[in-house]
């Protein structure tokens, strides 16, 4: 199993000028313990269940681009990006900028969006539900396009590309990985089974269920459920744990369900000292199992 750190909350970096060289030496701190991977939340204000709207909040892919240049080893990621905040072919073309930049350390994390509030506020497309998920699998699959050879033509219900050439193409090969992320067991998953190399859930007590639900979905298209990394955030975003050993608890449970990935977010992240002593107590027990 191995261990990702998500950051979504950045009130422990300090003031503006202080928090670049703060979140540098996190990212840093992250690798050298031996974190797989490092996910920012993909929000314009801070979400009401972690604080207020006004506390700070850094744009994901700008903050990624940053932690390119400040890492070495560790994957970079969004958990999860919402596919109508940002066009489809802008998108592959910041994910390719960031996969290239790194070496080839690049995910896709995107699901269909739910705040709409922050959206409204700063005037982000944001229509109903049906149509988000109808515009997350067309920015899936024009991902899909551009990340392979050829520059056709892309023409969905939401979305016309004339062209979809994406020079330089990623490093990562054959593309970068997409994971999917989201509770819904009917849309959510279904096009996690159709089109994701990892998908992602909260880690709570029913996600032994969201991985069942992804295996039925996947035998209906007769893909391998195998092929799909099973990935969870723990914990809540409200109740992150103070304690390594209550989370090498939740591990264990989501270890037994099959998951592999489990993104956690630190309490004080900023303080580096609470990092390493998650790192220094879970991650080495971890990786034998």
């Amino acid at each position: 199993m191995r261990l990702a750190l998500h950051i979504n909350d950045y009130s422990s970096l300090g003031p503006p000028a202080r928090m670049a060289p703060a979140l540098a030496r996190v990212a840093r701190t992250a690798e050298e313990a031996g974190f797989a991977r490092l996910s920012l939340t993909d929000h314009v204000w801070q979400i009401s269940m972690l604080g207020e709207q006004d506390e700070p909040m850094l744009e994901a892919y700008t903050t990624l681009g940053y932690l390119a240049g400040q890492t070495r080893s560790i994957e970079l990621q969004t958990l999860v990006t919402a596919a109508t905040y940002r066009p489809p072919g802008l998108l592959a073309k910041i994910v390719t900028t960031l996969d290239v930049l790194t070496g080839g350390r690049a995910w896709l994390g995107i699901g269909a969006g739910w705040n709409e509030q922050e959206a409204t506020g700063l005037g982000l497309p944001f229509g109903a539900l049906a149509e988000r998920f109808a515009q997350l699998e067309e920015t899936v699959q024009i991902c899909d396009r551009m990340w392979g050879p050829g520059e056709d033509a892309y023409a969905g219900e939401h979305h016309r590309l004339a062209s979809t050439l994406n020079s330089p193409q990623p490093l990562r090969r054959p593309r970068p990985g997409i994971l999917i992320g989201g509770g819904g067991e009917r849309r959510t998953l279904r096009l996690a089974a159709r089109y994701a190399d990892a998908f992602n859930v909260h880690g709570g007590t029913d996600a032994g269920q969201k991985a069942d639900r992804l295996r039925e979905h996947c035998a209906e298209i007769g893909r391998d459920p195998d092929e799909i990394e099973r990935t969870a955030v723990l914990p809540n975003p409200a109740e992150a744990p103070a304690d390594p050993d209550r989370l090498l608890e939740e591990l264990r449970r989501l270890h037994g369900l099959g998951f592999t990935t489990v993104f956690t977010v630190v309490p004080d992240v900023g303080a580096i000292t609470p990092l390493e002593a998650f790192a220094a107590k879970v991650i080495p027990e971890i990786s034998t199992w």
